[in-house]
């Protein structure tokens, strides 16, 4: 058998055309995946089918089409845009003598590259992980072979079962370790709603602009590019708005189309941050012709993640891209804003969101004028204590007259606490 490659930068592409819209993908999207990857592309070889090539995944004739390019372009790596099964792969790299990578490979790649944290380097080694662990056989004949030699002989394990025995133990370690993780974001979680801090959630299809938008709203210094998951580990920083208080805004990973399951299952604790959020902030490129599809790729995503009835804010980004759109907030009959048109590089539109983040959350929050008798020093230092007060003076007969901003729950539980006085204090 051939050797294998371990690494490779120049690549050829291939992208099939297919009827059924299942299997449909996107070349360009491809080309973004793989200079994500930082990989050269030699050429893009495509063919069109009604249905996968249950050996090949494309035709005899395109196989052999695919080999001779790699002879004569001497390519590392041939990238297909579709998800291969492993015996597709292996009976792929069998005919053209070289590394064949599909879709959910490419990803995963980029995903190893862009982590930084130790929790994403740990979910990303999982999701590896796990796509490894079913092409174990591809082009390695030894793995068939059992150990032999003085003492070794007989019915003990063939490699192969090694192999997946060792990687059954690395996986549950990975899976300790972060549980490990998971246990210290819930306490941060828990903490956050203990004090009644709103969470805010940016969520989009990859290449948005959440980072963007993220580093123009909390003057961050996040990493933020025109490539497909600039973003893998999470990001949370603290906002003020106005008559709402301290917000904690969380930039998370981009999703994307057939976004690979044991990508999703290994970024189940850090998607937590969006499950667990007040309100989801939906970046849709406005620009790209394909929104529409993307934002439904999102919600299936969303919904897989079980983020679904979560509120959402639609921000359209990149308006600057698009001729008379002007930044604007779109409400529903209600009057609640539904949606925000923005531009994040180019800062349009940011005071249009933030006064659409201030009504949205403001429906959970009590804004009450007080008349706090001058000898009620426990309502006084409770309302200090709880950050809450916009504006106070004093009457001419030394009454404390506040202004208060709160959540609703907030409202109950100190009133409760003073026997309903603060009820009784609001002024009509």
């Amino acid at each position: 058998m051939f050797e294998r490659y371990e690494t490779g930068e120049n690549a050829i592409l291939v992208h099939v055309d297919f009827s059924d819209e299942l299997n449909k993908e996107d070349i360009q999207e491809l080309q973004m995946l793989v200079s994500s990857a930082g990989v050269n592309q030699l050429t893009l070889l495509t063919a069109k089918r009604s249905s996968p090539h249950a050996k090949f995944f494309v035709g005899t004739g395109k196989v052999e089409e695919i080999s001779e390019a790699v002879k004569a372009l001497c390519a590392d790596v041939v990238i297909f845009n579709h998800a291969l099964s492993p015996s597709q792969e292996r009976n792929i790299e069998s005919v053209i003598q070289c590394r064949v990578l599909d879709r959910t490979s490419l990803i995963l790649d980029i995903f190893a590259q862009r982590a930084r944290t130790h929790e994403g380097k740990l979910q990303v080694e999982l999701a590896q992980l796990r796509h490894l662990s079913t092409r174990l056989i591809r082009g390695w004949t030894h793995l068939e072979r059992q150990k032999g030699g003085i003492g070794l002989r007989g019915p003990g394990e063939t490699q192969l079962e090694t192999d997946r025995r060792l990687l059954r133990g690395r996986i549950k370690s990975i899976l300790r370790r972060l549980e490990r993780v998971h246990k210290q974001r819930e306490q941060g979680r828990r903490a956050r709603k203990r004090a009644e801090i709103p969470s805010l959630s940016l969520v989009g299809y990859t290449n948005a602009g959440k980072s963007t938008l993220f580093n123009t709203m909390t003057k961050a210094d996040v990493y933020a590019a025109d490539q497909l998951f600039a973003t893998l580990d999470p990001t949370l920083r603290k906002i003020e708005l106005d008559d709402v208080g301290p917000v904690i805004l969380a930039d998370t990973v981009g999703f994307i189309r057939h976004l690979p399951h044991d990508l999703v299952a290994a970024f189940k604790a850090t998607l937590l941050e969006t499950k667990e959020a007040d309100l989801l902030l939906h970046v849709v490129d406005y620009s790209d012709q394909q929104f529409a599809n993307n934002t439904d790729q999102v919600n299936a995503v969303l919904e897989e993640i079980e983020a679904s009835d979560v509120p959402q804010l639609i921000i359209c980004n990149k308006i600057d891209r698009m001729s008379e759109v002007e930044p604007r907030i779109d409400y529903d009959q209600e009057n609640k804003p539904i949606r925000v048109w923005i531009s994040a590089q180019k800062e349009q539109g940011i005071e249009l969101l933030k006064k659409a983040l201030t009504e949205r959350l403001r429906q959970s929050m009590v804004n009450y004028d007080l008349c706090v008798p001058a000898g009620d020093g426990k309502v006084r230092g409770l309302l200090f204590e709880q950050n809450c007060i916009k504006r106070q003076a004093y009457s001419d007969e030394g009454e404390w007259l506040v202004t208060v901003t709160l959540p609703t729950t907030d409202w109950h539980r100190l009133d409760k606490k003073v026997e309903n006085r603060l009820s009784q204090y609001v002024i009509n």
